[in-house]
């Protein structure tokens, strides 16, 4: 097989990719309790492995502060945090930094009720139910074939809400279910899954009398376990399904709708921050409680309008503006009317799933008394987009619908229609707890490289990447992102006197060309819950990056850097060296994280117990980028304190065009006889000295010497010896593998592809019985079979070859 075929296999990609994130980096797998109530301090507990040097929480979000942190044993913390009086409720993510690392990414949530754990033994019968008052946040655990019972006292006309996290707490697969019932177990509501907090159920009536009411969790399908944690929100308070507006311009006072609450609609104004904020949401809030979670609301640099709710005039609008709706009936459709200028562009977004609507939209741009302009139903979701170019001056629609025509008070959606604008994205890898961690925890004295994507909107050209906030003794090291190119590593080292610490940066990226101004923004996903097929069923974005520095790694790794480039259609071996610390002697599986375009590296690769140096085989296609890309390798081992992974320097590799191009003639023999192959060579780039040609691919038992070549060769003739055992038929992927040496190092190409057909000798006569002699005839004049080309060829080289040889005897002899 050539060896630029070699490729590595995604399997083995993922396996480097998640190596390289563990590192040594403890392992985080459950916070108990999984949330408490704001303005408390809570004991947690904290469980993985690796926990036993634990030094600090990192919070990405302000409100929580930890104030003890004590490890229990090896794979346990205690940690004792205080909760903000005005914290923000809902979610918060977290890591745990210790001296070899940082953990995987968690949750935990902030209520605003106080909290009481289930009573696991006593609350699986209906007939004896838990008691528990209004307003509170109830802790369980919904185990296999379990149910849970809770009952309340209420009053006639009562609002009652229960609301159950239970997947959004990025524990395990678990899909919660709640009921409200009555004495006699008659069901008064249920809800499996609510669009507003996707697989997490809620639920609300009016109280039809006094009385007790029994509220019921389970696992939906029975099949809980002990990692289905749940925290079920029981109180007065209310629980809209939509808002509208769902976003306004930042710094503004908007007046929002709430919908859909049991107790009817109401209106609130809202007063919104004066600057971006990835964490704002609103609350539902009035004088009997507020909602557990807040609502996603989209603030925006431009205006609000919201649908008239005639179904005869559209709702006029002038771009940029955020267009406000619900579908509120069957077969409803909402439509906007606004002006445009022939050739004018404009980007037309949907907003509805993605801010917990059951819409699942479709987005239609028309022309005032014309037809359809463009449409779009998913876009990367069930969420549409359109980017719209007015064909001429006019008057044109937006219409907005749901795909299988449902409507209700639930359906609420926000359309951004705004001109097109440049953005960048700088995303790490997707993190999975379950595979590995996205982190950069770099030990001393030593350097980690990750990979970062890079998604330009609108707008093409180089970029160039920075960060903010890296621990005291991190630096940052990246080669320019070419045009064209989404993904490339960035290397961070650590100075050997850099304090053991760790922090959140800010990673960004900017275009080269100082006149682009570009917006840029991170977003690392962390997928926390899987399902089937490892299909992310629960995911969190955060916008920075952990990076810590840790304690040292018993080995080091350097790349010594090519002389020579790699060509196109060519190979080469690169050469890892690792330092290693006294005594340590395990094998470092090494490997690149990454392959410029065109390019592929051999997975595998280890230096050996106790040996210092590996060869990495690297090829390059016949279309590889021709460039100077900057490579690095990571080396993988397990150290006294785990797995660590370091990386080398980035090391600079040239892409080259090939030195010389081949052109085959197909060869053919009898088995057991010679078959010639002609070859032409074409010089590209004059090279010094003699490079090595060998022909690769032969049948069995088929046997050609190499030869060498210089920059004056034209041709080249390899005289193929079969057997009587070379296998008979058509040999495909013969090519020649050309050595040419430089700096004392070899350039490998890998060039053409011809075949060789071997054939079966043709059967001998039988010798015939003598006759008598017949009379001769006269002879006639001889005439001689014309020469085939490779006949002619082979003749021509043998008369060069005798007229250049010295003539033999004395040089008296030859005088005479």
């Amino acid at each position: 097989m050539r060896l630029h075929r070699l490729l590595p296999t995604a399997a083995l990609v993922l396996l480097l990719v998640a190596s390289a994130a563990s590192a040594s980096s403890p392992v985080l797998n459950a916070i108990l309790p999984a949330g408490a109530q704001r303005g408390t301090e809570v004991e947690l507990t904290l469980s993985g492995d690796r926990l036993a040097d634990a030094q600090e929480i990192l919070w990405y979000q302000p409100g929580i502060e930890t104030i003890a942190l004590e490890p229990a044993d090896a794979n346990t913390v205690k940690a004792t945090v205080r909760i903000a009086e005005d914290a923000r409720l809902g979610l918060y993510d977290l890591r745990v930094r210790t001296a070899t690392g940082i953990s995987h990414l968690r949750t935990f949530s902030v209520g605003a009720y106080p909290e009481i754990a289930e009573a696991a033994d006593a609350n699986s019968n209906f007939e004896s139910p838990q008691p528990i008052p209004l307003n509170v946040t109830v802790l369980g655990v919904a185990e296999n074939e379990d149910d849970d019972f809770y009952v309340i006292e209420a009053k006639q006309g009562d609002r009652i809400t229960a609301e159950v996290e239970g997947i959004r707490l990025g524990k395990t697969l678990f899909d919660p279910y709640v009921a409200i019932l009555n004495p006699q177990r008659f069901e008064l509501v249920r809800s499996d899954d609510a669009s507003l907090v996707r697989q997490d159920p809620i639920v609300q009536l009016i109280a039809p009398e006094d009385g007790q009411y029994i509220i019921q969790v389970r696992e939906s399908a029975y099949q809980g376990n002990g990692n289905c944690h749940y925290r079920l929100h029981v109180g007065h308070f209310p629980r809209p399904s939509a808002l509208v507006p769902a976003g306004g311009p930042i710094g503004e006072t908007v007046e929002v709708q709430w919908i859909g609450d049991i107790e009817g609609d109401r209106t609130q104004a809202v007063t919104l921050p004066n600057q971006a904020d990835p964490d704002f949401g609103l609350l539902a809030e009035d004088d009997r409680g507020v909602s557990p979670a807040p609502y996603a609301f989209r603030l925006s640099p431009f205006g609000n309008v919201i649908e008239s709710g005639s179904t005869a005039e559209p709702t006029p609008f002038a771009p940029p503006m955020g267009l406000n709706g619900v579908i509120r009936e069957d077969g409803e459709t909402d439509r906007f009317r606004f002006e445009a200028k022939g050739g004018q562009v404009l980007d037309v977004r949907v907003f509805a799933r993605a801010l917990g609507s059951p819409l699942d939209s479709v987005l239609v741009v028309s022309k005032v008394g014309g037809g359809n302009v463009g449409a779009n139903d998913d876009s990367g979701g069930p969420d549409s987009s359109y980017r719209f170019t007015a064909p001429e001056d006019g008057e044109y629609l937006i219409s907005i619908r749901d795909h299988l025509r449902k409507g209700s008070p639930s359906h609420f959606y926000r359309i951004e229609v705004t001109p097109v604008e440049p953005k960048l994205t700088i995303s790490p890898q997707n993190e999975n707890p379950q595979i590995g961690v996205v982190t950069a925890s770099v030990p001393k004295g030593n350097r980690l490289a990750m990979l970062v994507n890079a998604s330009r909107a609108d707008f093409g050209g180089d970029l160039a990447f920075s960060a903010e906030g890296l621990p005291e003794g991190i630096a940052l090291d990246a080669d320019t992102m070419a045009a064209g190119i989404a993904q490339m590593p960035l290397l961070l080292s650590a100075a050997p006197d850099a304090p053991v610490a760790g922090s959140l940066a800010k990673l960004t990226g900017r275009p080269t060309d100082e006149s682009l101004a570009v917006p840029s923004e991170t977003a690392h996903t962390v997928e926390l819950v899987q399902g089937r097929n490892n299909i992310p069923f629960w995911t969190r974005s955060v916008d920075r990056l952990a990076v810590s520095v840790s304690e040292e790694s018993p080995f080091s790794i350097e790349v010594v850097e090519p002389k020579v480039p790699l060509v196109r259609n060519g190979a080469m071996q690169l050469k890892v060296v690792a330092t290693r610390a006294e005594g340590f002697t395990a094998p470092i599986a090494v490997a690149l994280p990454w392959n410029p375009p065109g390019i592929g590296s051999a997975g595998g690769v280890s230096i050996p117990e106790g040996q210092n140096e590996a060869l990495i085989p690297l090829n390059a296609a016949d279309n590889a980028g021709l460039a100077t890309w900057k490579i690095v390798v990571n080396g993988s081992s397990t150290g006294p304190d785990g797995p660590v992974t370091v990386s080398s320097q980035l090391v600079p590799l040239t892409i080259a065009e090939k030195f010389l191009t081949f052109e085959f003639e197909r060869a053919a023999a009898e088995q057991g006889s010679e078959a010639p192959l002609l070859v032409k060579v074409n010089q590209l780039t004059p090279f010094e000295g003699e490079a090595t040609v060998t022909l690769v691919g032969l049948p069995n038992a088929a046997t050609v010497e190499p030869t060498t070549i210089t920059k004056d060769t034209s041709e080249i003739i390899f005289p193929i010896q079969t057997a009587a055992e070379t296998p008979e038929g058509t040999h495909k992927n013969l090519f020649c593998q050309v050595v040419i040496t430089q700096d004392g190092e070899p350039i490998q190409h890998n060039l053409g592809s011809t075949e060789l057909r071997v054939d079966k000798p043709l059967p001998k006569e039988e010798p015939k019985a003598e006759a008598a002699a017949p009379t001769p005839a006269p002879a006639p004049a001889e005439t001689k079979k014309p020469l085939s080309r490779l006949e002619q060829l082979r003749l021509d080289e043998q008369q060069r070859t005798e007229s250049t040889t010295e003539p033999t005897g004395d040089a008296d002899d030859q005088q005479g």
